[in-house]
């Protein structure tokens, strides 16, 4: 598509507003959904590493060694 100006190009032939609000709308959720994964991710592998040390703290109450394999 060609456009004679910045402006009409901006404008849209008078669809601009629909046109921007929708990208402006696929880019915030799209950087949500990323921002979301980011934080879910870092908080599934906190509470990994907790479970990991707690089981290794069960382990050795008990006297038991664990090998690589059962943590």
């Amino acid at each position: 598509m060609h456009f004679e100006s910045m402006n009409a190009f901006w404008s849209m032939d008078g669809y601009g507003l629909y046109v921007w609000l929708s990208f402006a709308a696929s880019g915030l959720s799209i950087g949500l959904l990323w921002f979301d994964s980011i934080a879910t991710k870092t908080s599934l592998l906190k509470q990994a590493l907790v479970e990991q040390a707690r089981q290794a703290r069960i382990a050795a109450a008990k006297g038991d060694t664990l090998t690589e394999r059962e943590i």
